[in-house]
């Protein structure tokens, strides 16, 4: 019988010191947790840290991008060290797998990742994933390891998405915990700080950026407090943290992954009666169309905002975008099977 599939992402303010090195206190506490759900769950473990472990061994590093990769080369084998050790103990195999953002916009390279993945699985292995910094292009990057997560999470239908991070959960103006988010509004998102760690890429925007993305699509996600008590098991109970309710997922795989899995290349505005049309399920008309904020060509995937700026759907296009204000007014624009709610 097939598992329910649970991916636990953590962070590298987290899972490192501030002199660089893997926390293995906390490694350990995650793997005694994980240990405990390892035989009810298939378990993915994002992680960050490959470069802020490596980045000591750079002379006077400052964050160039050949900086960061040859740190990540140096890193990766480091952390995966040490994640095989705090397993060990378990009698829990770990396995590392490096994703480039084209395991996602490639269906058939995600096929293989899936089918390697569930082989793993068979043998009561859990795969440690990590962006492979050292060889991505900078133009097809993950934006950070709150994307890979998310993406690995729609890409298998997960039951859960756990996101660990260097405080408690969401916080209000008031440093008070949210401790549960319905919907995602512009006025939740404005709880998100500006600032991020000094060694990662993300920060709480990120985390509920992509929350927002794997609610939309049906998959539970918590924000928690990596160094919690028993933080994973307790967010597995919603216990802890910030817990973001799921909605109910209509879409099919395909458009699961249209909705993740391809580069978002362009933008349009919409107006009222569009949006409306849209949240109806109807396809999108080029009289719709108030704005073209960014171009894109027939066959790529765009962002649909509203008067607000608000993202509400992804669609693949059918014209090329320089085309859709000269259209004819019933000109489609993307068809309803080729649109996603967010």
């Amino acid at each position: 019988m097939t598992r329910p599939v649970l991916v636990f992402k953590i962070g590298t303010s987290s899972i490192t010191t501030a002199q660089g090195d893997v926390d293995e206190s906390l490694l350990e506490h995650i793997a005694s947790q994980i240990k405990t759900i390892h035989q009810k769950y298939d378990v993915v473990i994002v992680s960050s840290g490959a470069v802020g472990t490596g980045k000591k061994f750079i002379k006077n590093y400052t964050g160039k991008i050949g900086e960061r990769k040859a740190a990540a080369a140096i890193g990766n084998p480091i952390l995966v060290g040490k994640y095989a050790q705090a397993f060990e103990k378990y009698d829990i195999p770990i396995a590392q797998s490096l994703c480039e953002r084209q395991h996602f916009s490639n269906r058939n390279q995600f096929l293989q990742l899936r089918e390697t993945y569930q082989e793993l699985w068979k043998h009561g292995v859990i795969p440690i994933a990590n962006e492979n910094d050292v060889v991505s292009n900078i133009e097809l990057k993950f934006s950070d390891n709150d994307e890979l997560a998310t993406l690995l999470a729609i890409g298998f239908g997960a039951a859960c998405l756990l996101i660990a991070t260097s405080v408690s959960g969401v916080l209000d103006p008031q440093n008070n915990l949210v401790r549960k988010i319905e919907k995602f509004t512009p006025a939740v998102l404005g709880y998100a700080r500006k600032d991020k760690s000094s060694v990662g890429l993300g920060g709480m925007i990120s985390k509920l950026t992509f929350a927002r993305l794997a609610t939309s699509l049906g998959i539970q996600t918590i924000i928690f407090g990596a160094r919690s008590e028993n933080g994973i098991i307790r967010a597995l109970n919603n216990e802890n943290g910030t817990v973001c309710i799921a909605k109910k997922a209509t879409a099919n795989a395909r458009q699961k992954w249209l909705a993740s899995g391809r580069k978002v290349y362009g933008r349009v505005e919409v107006d009222e009666g569009a949006k409306k049309a849209l949240l109806n399920r109807k396809s999108l008309l080029a009289v719709g169309v108030s704005d073209i904020q960014k171009e894109f060509k027939k066959g790529e995937v765009f962002d649909i905002v509203d008067q607000e700026g608000w993202i509400f759907a992804i669609a693949l296009a059918k014209m090329d975008s320089n085309f859709v204000l000269a259209k004819e007014q019933n000109a489609v624009v993307a068809n309803v099977d080729d649109i996603v709610l967010i």
